[in-house]
C-alpha cells in the first residue's frame, strides 16, 4: 500500500534517482524500527543450499545495492539473503548517464550501468563494521580497463579482500554492460579464472579455517553448446552455484517500446521464460552435485516456484521491485510457504 502511493512521486524521477531515494526511504525506515510497514511478516521456508542455513529461498539479486551502503535495511524487508555488488578492485564510474530505462509496459528494465561502484576497500569497510547478521554474497568483477586475460587477477584479488565476511562469492562473467566481459564465460578464458579462484579458496579456507562458497553467475544467451560447458567447468573445478541468468541482449517483445532499443542488458518479465529453461538445462546437467539459482523474471510467487519446480535451489529478483515495491518479498515468501503446507 505504500509503495502504491510513494510509485507515482518516484517514477517523477530518472530511475537512477528514484533508485537512490527508494534506498533512502527504506534506510530511514530500517532505521525507526519500521520496515515491517513495507515487508509485513514472511513466514519461514528454511532450506539448505551450499552448506548454508537460508530462513527462506528468496534473495535480492546483486546490482540494487552494488556498495553494501543498505545491507540490513534490504534485510529487513525479509529477504532471506542479498547479493551487493558487482563490485571491483578499484573504484569506477561506470558508463554515462542515462543508463537505467524503465519499460512499464512490459514489467522491464534495460540498464548499462557498467559496473559503476566505490571499490571493494568501500564494501568491506561496511561488511566489517556491521554485525554479522544475516547472508550477504559478494558480487565480484573487473574493472573495465583491466585486460580480459588478466581479469582473473581482479575476481582473486576482491574474492581475498571480502573472504573474511562474506556468506557467498558470486563471480560476474555475465553482464553485458562491461565490453569482453561475457568472453570470460567461454573455453580456455573460464577454465583459467575458475582455477584461480579455486585455488585461491582452498588457499584461504586452509589458512582460515573457513569455507568461502563461490557461484559462477551466467548469461541467458548462451547456447546449449555453452551451457553444456560452463556446467563441465562448473563440476571441474568444484564450484559450489550456479546463478542463472544475468540480464539478456534480446529485446524480443520490447523492440517496439519506446525504450526498447536502448543499448544494455534487459531484465524483468521477458527474461523470465528463457531464464527458466536456462535453469532446467543446468539442473539437469548438474543433477543436484552443484545447486542452481534461479533468478529472471520473478514477480510472484508462482513465477518463484516455477523456477524452483524448474529445479532451481534458491531464487532472486531485483526488477519487479521496481514496479511491485519491497511488499512484494513477503508476498512470494508467503505464497511459498502456503504451497509447502
Amino acid at each position: 500500500m505504500l509503495y502504491r502511493l510513494a510509485r507515482p512521486l518516484l517514477f517523477c524521477l530518472d530511475p537512477e534517482s528514484a533508485h537512490r531515494a527508494g534506498l533512502t526511504l527504506l534506510d530511514a525506515l530500517h532505521a525507526a524500527h519500521l520496515s515491517g510497514l513495507v515487508s509485513g511478516s514472511p513466514a519461514p521456508v528454511p532450506v539448505r543450499v551450499m552448506g548454508i542455513d537460508f530462513p527462506n529461498p528468496v534473495g535480492l539479486a546483486a546490482g540494487l545495492d552494488k556498495n553494501g551502503d543498505h545491507i540490513d535495511a534490504l534485510l529487513a524487508l525479509g529477504f532471506g539473503f542479498i547479493e551487493v555488488g558487482a563490485v571491483t578492485p578499484r573504484p569506477q564510474r561506470g558508463n554515462p548517464r542515462p543508463r537505467i530505462f524503465r519499460l512499464p509496459e512490459a514489467g522491464a528494465v534495460i540498464n548499462r550501468m557498467g559496473f559503476n561502484n566505490l571499490g571493494v576497500d568501500h564494501l568491506v569497510e561496511n561488511l566489517r563494521r556491521r554485525k554479522p547478521v544475516g547472508i550477504v554474497g559478494v558480487n565480484i568483477g573487473k574493472n573495465f580497463d583491466t585486460p580480459i586475460e588478466r581479469a582473473a587477477e581482479d575476481y582473486v584479488a576482491c574474492f581475498r579482500k571480502v573472504h573474511p565476511y562474506a556468506s557467498f562469492v558470486t563471480a560476474n562473467v555475465s553482464s553485458p554492460n562491461t565490453t569482453g566481459l561475457r568472453d570470460l564465460q567461454h573455453d580456455k578464458l573460464l577454465d583459467h579464472l575458475l582455477g584461480e579462484l579455486s585455488r585461491a579458496r582452498a588457499e584461504l579456507g586452509q589458512s582460515t579455517g573457513r569455507h568461502v562458497p563461490i557461484a559462477v553467475k551466467i548469461a541467458p544467451d548462451l547456447d546449449d553448446t555453452g551451457i553444456d560447458a560452463v556446467a563441465e567447468k562448473v563440476l571441474a573445478h568444484g564450484f559450489d552455484a550456479v546463478i542463472a541468468t544475468n540480464t539478456t541482449l534480446s529485446r524480443a517483445g520490447v523492440e517496439h517500446l519506446k525504450a526498447g532499443r536502448e543499448a544494455g542488458g534487459l531484465s524483468g518479465a521477458p527474461l523470465k521464460a528463457r531464464s527458466t529453461e536456462v535453469v532446467l538445462r543446468l539442473s539437469k546437467l548438474l543433477d543436484g552435485r552443484v545447486p542452481v539459482i534461479g533468478v529472471g523474471g520473478i514477480a510472484s510467487a508462482q513465477d518463484a516456484e516455477d523456477k524452483l519446480n524448474a529445479g532451481a535451489a534458491l531464487v532472486q529478483l531485483y526488477s519487479a521491485l521496481v514496479y511491485e515495491g519491497p511488499e512484494l518479498v513477503g508476498k512470494i515468501i508467503n505464497g511459498l510457504a502456503r504451497s509447502r503446507k
